[in-house]
């Protein structure tokens, strides 16, 4: 397609994406700005007309957002102390907490767990719903939030220093060609972009990548897949948080489940899978069925209903997988920046705090009208000397220590506690999550198995296949459209991938994207099937010759993810 002219808008301060790290900076950035306008000193600068702009990909803030989820409510407490007589969506307050070691058909409640992975007392939470009244308050202090808007490119000055996004194009067909319809991005200016896109953020992965901002460790993920349920009134006595390691996963596969009970009969309930798996064929969605099937879980949900369906990759390496997470022009906040405890699996409080001290960084650019990589450094030395350091120095080699599995792991984990967070090695080197797979002959010993030999039968009832679970979810994309899942080699997928891997992206994807279609020959030919995708970004991370790209559909099409 020929060069197109593009709209150029310009404004300050640009934030991108509205999930709790974005709008707790727009939020704590706007209540700066207006505080300091109200007791301007003399020669003062006149913030009136200074623009804060926060786009979101989705159609409506909060419509992508999922998550478990339990508030640590450290980092709200901070960020509106009145947080509750806002009218906050909490739900219960957790009275009951618990730990189990599952078996195939037991389980073991484990007599010890850290003080940090307590939960008493706090609310489980919709991060769906409270991710949408934030938006309200961010709106109601003034902030433009532009919905329905996805980033398509970083901008940057012939220097190298990010000067804001272009957005992207609407109204292409299947071949990039231009509809009747067709809208060109707009290329938003500003002084100072924060990168707050969630996890795997396609901005802030090529971002990273063109600047060189990995960390000590590159990133580590897992793949979390939760389903909302109704079930018969009286299951739980009191609001309850239970936390599950063992089956269904195996010994060498990081990753536990989650049961949370909620107002209304509703349980959150989840299985989080590490994504540096050795089996080519791990399924993530397969395995989160089979768990429910364990006699500890199907009790909970028996003459129950499911009521909603969702899946998001969660970064989990902690302190030593963080980028850089500043430079000339630009910030990075939570998820897309790693600010999140492996060990509590929480990264809500963290991205508010990460958001809160986002903006006052941004506040003294503002005011110094400097925006470089030495004037946004205090980022960085803000987060040092706050309490995100302090909680995430004392985990910093969790995930790590289960790289050789999950026995290894806990006895590593325990001499961690014992060492501030130290263990054996410190800090303990990992590789990239698609590097830990083996091909099908080095883990079967065999150069062919059956793809579904792990596979269960699904009832409608208790389990479900993806298809049914991806309904559930809401998602909905425009079939007319270029693919927003990139594969930058197809004969990789139809040959290599196929012999080495027997094409891990039909297993390890929870929504039924990635289809094996057999040809007239007998080959086999892949098959996208991107409407039914759920931006979970697993396939972005597992590939295991990372030629897949998630890039933003257009016009804010994905999941529905009301009340997850």
């Amino acid at each position: 397609m020929a060069e197109v002219e593009r709209e150029v808008f310009e404004s300050d301060v640009l934030i991108v994406g509205g999930g709790v790290a974005g709008l707790s900076c727009a939020y704590h950035l706007k209540k700066l700005i207006d505080n300091y306008a109200e007791n301007m000193p003399e020669g003062g600068k006149d913030f009136s007309e200074v623009m804060i702009t926060l786009i979101e990909k989705g159609p409506h803030i909060g419509a992508h957002i999922m998550s478990g989820a339990i508030l640590d409510p450290k980092g709200i407490e901070e960020l509106m102390p009145d947080y509750k007589d806002r009218g906050a969506p909490l739900d219960n307050l957790i009275a009951e907490d618990a730990m189990y070691f599952l078996r195939k058909n037991s389980q073991i409640k484990v007599p010890y767990a850290p003080k940090d992975m307590h939960n008493k007392g706090y609310a489980a939470i919709s991060l769906n719903r409270f991710t949408s009244w934030l938006g309200e308050q961010v709106e109601a202090a003034g902030v433009d939030i532009l919905a329905g808007i996805g980033g398509q490119e970083v901008l940057y000055d012939d220097n190298g220093k990010v000067i804001g996004v272009r957005t992207e194009d609407k109204g292409l067909d299947k071949e990039g060609n231009p509809k009747p319809n067709y809208e060109p991005g707009t290329d938003i200016q500003a002084k100072v972009t924060l990168f707050s896109e969630g996890t795997r953020g396609n901005l802030t992965k090529a971002l990273v990548n063109k600047l060189n901002l990995q960390g000590v460790n590159p990133q580590c993920y897992t793949t979390g897949v939760k389903e909302l349920w109704e079930v018969p009134e009286g299951r739980f006595e009191k609001p309850t948080a239970y936390h599950t390691f063992g089956f269904p996963l195996d010994s060498k596969t990081f990753g536990g489940g989650f049961i949370y009970s909620l107002e209304k009969n509703h349980v959150s309930l989840g299985l989080v899978t590490g994504l540096s798996y050795r089996n080519p064929l791990t399924d993530p969605h397969n395995l989160f069925q089979k768990f429910k099937t364990h006699p500890f879980v199907r009790k909970i949900l028996e003459g129950g209903k499911m009521l909603r369906y969702g899946a998001k990759t969660i970064p989990d390496g902690g302190y030593y997988s963080m980028p850089r997470y500043y430079g000339d022009g630009f910030l990075i906040a939570g998820d897309s920046a790693g600010f999140l405890n492996p060990r509590r699996l929480k990264g809500i409080h963290l991205a508010i705090k990460s958001g809160i001290l986002a903006a006052e960084s941004i506040f003294d650019a503002l005011l110094a009208d400097d925006f470089s990589n030495g004037k946004l450094k205090s980022f960085e030395d803000k987060v040092e000397h706050s309490w995100i350091k302090d909680e995430l120095w004392e985990v910093r080699n969790f995930h790590q220590a289960f790289e050789n599995g999950t026995y290894r792991g806990v006895f590593h984990v325990g001499i961690q506690l014992i060492s501030d967070g130290a263990g054996f090695y410190d800090p303990w080197k990992i590789k990239d999550d698609h590097e830990y797979m083996k091909t099908i002959r080095e883990y079967f010993k065999q150069p062919e198995v059956d793809p579904d030999r792990d596979k269960i039968a699904f009832d409608n009832k208790l389990t479900y296949n993806k298809l049914d679970d991806v309904y559930y979810s809401g998602t909905k994309h425009e079939e007319d459209q270029p693919p927003h899942l990139v594969i930058s080699d197809y004969d990789i997928c139809n040959n290599r991938c196929t012999r080495e891997y027997g094409n891990p992206c039909q297993h390890f994807c929870p929504a039924f994207v990635y289809e094996m279609e057999e040809t007239d020959d007998g080959a086999k030919k892949l098959k996208l099937n991107p409407s039914n995708c759920v931006h979970c970004k697993t396939c972005d991370i597992a590939d295991p010759y990372g030629i897949i790209t998630w890039v933003v559909p257009q016009g804010g099409e994905g999941p529905n993810y009301d009340d997850l």
